[in-house]
């Protein structure tokens, strides 16, 4: 656990910065159109194509703990977790009891990463008892030392699990009480997830070993990369971000899925300060006719400083004719953007400089009709539980209530 909390509100605070421009920021003004415009941009972009042969399935709220330990009960040869949040309590020991009843001779091996990862000494305790290798992920302890402010932002944020080599699953979710039940109140958050069958689980698997490498394990074996059948008709790719300077590969992937929309973009992210190049091409996608929603926490976000630094990003955008609703029901984790009819993304990648820049993170790009329409019709139940902010009413508010909002940009003329 870090006890220095002088370094957790600084941190906390650089999250909730805005972002200031730079003649480095890509604006991307088209995309190839044609079957395989869409695969084009996103292999020239960061050299993931979407292949075809996957089947996919969208798992919302506490339906990730099912989907996870029912790849525990089927794993035969390997089970791989990786988890920016695990702390003890009820997902960790539902998911430890399956995995102490795996089948004989299934390698598992957990990687979390210390910040999120509270008290975790004592669920690793547990996991090596069962015979899980555990490793954590950029240890805390020396960059505070060293008051290495870089080191200790460059988290690994990504949320994976690999079955077999076989099946994937990646998502927002975390191992603790908030991510249980049906996102039904406060305590219940709402999160998208994706589990995956075919090819790119090859993908999913390497981001987990590269990972798993810097924190000091060895190669995964090489039955952990099985040749895969297709399984489906989806056509998908994964993409892996690291921290870069000015262009990472999660900026890049989410200006090419902003680019790529023709009449509809709907996007649910849970730590929303748009860099300056997303916040413009969204408002350039409204005057080409898109239909643009976001979807962001209100009331119960768990971090008041990003809360702060997102409610300062809405004036432009208002302006500019994007739609902006609130979550009320529970904290909104969900980090999802849906393209027309066919493309989904879904990952744990938000909108943020620092999920942005500095983070390990990834998200599954997909294809699919029938996985776009049931991303699309679960944004529109949180439609139905979330408050519309209007211009008129965004201009209206109290000066209060303003100071409050930019406080994280005036800190961040001191950083």
């Amino acid at each position: 656990m870090i006890r220095c909390w002088p370094v957790l509100i600084l941190l906390l605070t650089c999250v909730g910065c805005s972002y200031r421009n730079h003649r480095h920021d890509l604006r991307i003004r088209n995309v190839p159109e044609g079957p395989d415009g869409v695969s084009q941009a996103f292999f020239q972009s960061t050299g993931v194509a979407l292949e075809p042969g996957h089947s996919v399935e969208l798992v919302n709220n506490g339906r990730i703990f099912d989907a996870i330990e029912e790849e525990v009960r089927a794993a035969r040869s390997s089970i791989h977790i990786l988890s920016y949040i695990w702390r003890p309590g009820e997902p960790s020991d539902r998911l430890i009891r399956a995995l102490s009843e795996r089948q004989p001779g299934v390698a598992c091996r957990v990687l979390v990463d210390p910040l999120g990862s509270v008290n975790f000494e004592a669920v690793s305790s547990r996991l090596v008892a069962v015979g899980c290798e555990t490793r954590v992920f950029r240890p805390i302890q020396g960059s505070i030392s060293s008051l290495n402010l870089k080191r200790i932002l460059a988290r690994m944020h990504r949320k994976l699990v690999v079955r077999d080599g076989e099946v994937g699953i990646t998502g927002g979710w975390g191992i603790w009480k908030s991510w249980m039940g049906d996102a039904r109140n406060a305590e219940e958050w709402r999160d998208t997830n994706v589990r995956v069958w075919g090819p790119v689980v090859r993908q999913i698997q390497q981001a987990f070993a590269e990972n798993w490498q810097e924190a000091g394990g060895d190669f995964l074996p090489s039955e952990c990369f099985p040749a895969l059948a297709p399984a489906g008709e989806a056509r998908a790719g994964f993409i892996g971000s690291t921290g870069e300077s000015f262009l990472s590969d999660g900026r890049r992937m989410t200006l090419v899925a902003i680019a790529a929309a023709r009449h509809r973009l709907w996007i649910a992210n849970s730590y929303f300060i748009p860099t300056d190049d997303i916040r413009d091409m969204l408002i350039l996608k409204v005057k080409q006719g898109v239909d643009v929603r976001v979807l962001v926490p209100g009331r119960h976000h768990d971090v008041s400083p990003v809360h702060a630094g997102q409610r300062a990003s809405y004036a432009k955008l208002l302006e500019g004719g994007v739609r902006i609703w609130e979550y009320e029901l529970s904290m909104m984790h969900s980090k999802v953007i849906l393209v027309d009819d066919q493309l989904s993304v879904i990952g744990s990648t938000n909108m943020d400089p620092l999920s942005l820049n500095d983070v390990e993170e990834g998200s599954l790009v997909v294809e699919d009709a029938t996985l776009a329409a049931a991303v699309a019709a679960a944004f529109e139940k949180d439609l139905v539980h979330s408050r519309q902010i209007h211009a008129r009413g965004w201009r209206q508010r109290g000066w209060i209530r303003k100071l409050a909002e930019n406080f994280p940009r005036l800190i961040d003329r001191f950083l």
